[in-house]
């Protein structure tokens, strides 16, 4: 865009607002708190290395199985990898929390109140046929999105519009301003207006669909395995988000149904690198001699941001699981000490807070400021939120632990159980307390029989269902289970993301897995929105949320990883930075003199 067109851009906003032309900016890059990291002029991430470079085929695992290539389909389990076909208007940096940089867009002009936004497309910008991105496939998208998306996108958007105003420039306005919404529209992926307008957005597609990123799908075999390849004439190769990135010529995920079946595939080399969530494997099983000899990498990366993190999450919808004081009796028989020592050489840290790792999380006593936001719902909060400090149950790690029955039983009784023939019936119905735990099939879930013993000493009966992915996502999408373990995504401030957790509004959200529906949390959490950049108030109010959550004990906390463990063929290298957001494999590279060296079947 010259910079006459913008200064009659400017202008134009300046004869339609009176008065407000002064607060009208124009902007490369955005930041959710504070200002963005990188300069106007920067010419790659500070954690890649632009002159890697590009070649080799890699092979990656998925556990599970796949039916279809659309990411957003409200029904079917979409392949691995196919929410990063499409390119958006702007994308982030890993290694900085809510920063925007230009992708598909060159800039945006937006108020100081962010209720709307002018972005420039980049004139270069193509879908995979070649064909221009254009504005009119940004309005399309939102319009999809809108029409035949997840319900909770078109709860946040309501009332918000998208127009292409110009060949290669839209108008986003929302219907209140909200810089966090405004900013999650210049993430959106774009859509191709010419592909979808045939298919719909909430059907599964059973072909690739045209796309736009570093990689198109190339070869697949339905459930059993899907190949990425890297387009050579991909126009955003060489910006500065990209340069130094998405190296690999071909990237195929093979599907695993069993973890086991998976792991001994890779140590045979059937793919090429693996991450290890079983702290028992990763302590007795990575050894050999392709280890030894050095032709497989072992590494241990600590994790100092915020962490994923592991829960079992309640289903509170249901009448067994309504009463807090039975959800923390639950909580008192799982018994982290002895599996943690016994299952896991104590590779795993205690969740205690869903702010983990940040200084959002509740450590001590509330202050003046948490108070404040606090008092009004006194009477309705847990006496602990004002005069305790959250601390899931500890045990004494010999797996009998006395102490935490009893007290998990006079909780079953003050909630209306009692204790017959060594089994808690309902004082009242007589019935017995019994419930499902909803397992994935291909899941390492060493840990549920020992929770399901300890269980039965207190007299509860926990049933054990494993079903595989698919029916897995079918009823975590109806609710149907009383118990189900869960990752609570990492989340490194108090965003907006929150309310499609939490809020009342967005209930059957998948994301919501306990079912909350809570007047105090909504209020929490608009407030948190309200006050997006600014952290000052941000701090209390995540804290506050962080208390009211853990003491309501709406999930059992499990575990979180305190490093990520890893393990790879020696066929690759990486820039000597890593992000501190991500683990940052796509910014690895195939290295042809490392793979020299290895058995020729491996290379």
């Amino acid at each position: 865009m010259t910079t006459v067109v913008r200064a009659i851009a400017l202008l134009l906003c300046a004869v339609c607002l009176p008065g407000r032309a002064s607060e009208v900016k124009e902007s490369y890059a955005f930041a959710v708190l504070g200002e963005p990291k990188y300069a106007v002029n920067f010419s790659h991430f500070d954690y890649v290395n632009p002159a890697a470079p590009k070649g080799g085929d890699i092979t990656l695992s998925s556990i599970g199985t796949f039916d279809n290539f659309n990411r957003y389909a409200l029904r079917g389990n979409p392949g691995v990898r196919t929410d990063s076909l499409y390119d958006s208007l702007f994308t982030t940096s890993d290694d900085e929390p809510g920063s925007y940089y230009p992708l598909i867009a060159e800039l945006a002009r937006y108020p100081a109140d962010y209720a709307w936004a002018e972005v420039e497309i980049n004139p270069r910008a193509r879908f995979h046929d070649g064909t221009a991105i254009v504005a009119s496939d940004v309005a399309y998208t939102f319009k999809k999105f809108m029409t035949e998306g997840v319900p909770q996108f078109r709860l946040i958007y309501k009332g918000a519009t998208v127009k292409a105003i110009a060949p290669l420039t839209v108008r986003i306005e929302l219907a209140t301003p909200n810089k966090d919404r405004l900013l999650g529209l210049l993430s959106l992926p774009i859509l191709p207006e010419k592909f979808w307008q045939n298919h719909k957005l909430s059907d599964p597609l059973s072909q690739p669909p045209l796309s736009s990123g570093p990689y198109r799908i190339s070869a697949w075999r339905m459930g059993q395995y899907i190949t990425y390849s890297r387009v050579k004439d991909y126009w955003a190769a060489d910006l500065p988000v990209n340069r130094g990135r998405w190296n690999f010529d071909s990237i195929r995920y093979d599907y695993y149904l069993d973890d086991n079946v998976a792991f001994e595939a890779f140590k045979a080399g059937a793919f090429d690198f693996r991450s290890e969530s079983s702290a028992k494997n990763w302590a007795t099983r990575y050894i050999g001699k392709n280890f030894t000899d050095g032709y497989i990498v072992k590494e241990e990366q600590k994790n100092t941001s915020a962490q994923d993190t592991r829960w079992l999450a309640f289903n509170i919808q249901r009448p067994i699981f309504a009463d807090p004081r039975v959800r923390q009796a639950i909580s008192l028989v799982f018994d982290f000490e002895w599996m943690n020592k016994a299952l896991f050489y104590n590779a795993y840290s205690r969740v205690d807070s869903y702010f983990q790792n940040t200084e959002y999380a509740a450590r001590g006593y509330p202050d003046a400021d948490e108070l404040i936001l606090l008092a009004p719902w006194k009477k309705e909060l847990p006496g602990e939120v004002f005069s305790a400090v959250y601390q899931p149950p500890v045990s004494r790690g010999d797996g009998f632990d006395r102490d935490n029955l009893l007290r998990a039983l006079e909780l079953m009784k003050s909630a209306g159980w009692e204790l017959k023939d060594q089994k808690l019936v309902n004082v009242k119905s007589g019935e017995a307390f019994r419930f499902e735990l909803l397992l994935s099939s291909a899941g390492n879930n060493q840990w549920v029989l020992p929770f399901q013993h300890n269980l039965a000493r207190l007299g509860v009966t926990m049933d054990i269902r494993q079903v595989d992915n698919s029916q897995l996502t079918n009823r975590l999408r109806r609710r149907d289970y009383d118990m189900m373990p869960t990752v609570y995504r990492a989340m490194p401030y108090p965003s907006p993301s929150l309310q499609i957790s939490w809020a009342s509004e967005y209930v059957d959200s998948t994301w919501n897995a306990p079912g909350v529906k809570s007047e105090i949390i909504d209020s929490l959490i608009d407030q948190i929105i309200a006050n997006q950049g600014d952290q000052r108030k941000l701090l209390p109010l995540g804290r506050a949320l962080d208390r009211v959550l853990t003491w309501n004990y709406y999930m059992l906390p499990m575990w979180f990883m305190s490093a990520d463990h890893f393990a790879y063929w020696n066929k690759f290298s990486r820039p000597a930075i890593t992000p501190v957001y991500s683990l940052g494999f796509d910014n690895w590279w195939y290295d042809i003199n490392k793979a020299g060296q290895l058995p020729a079947q491996r290379r």
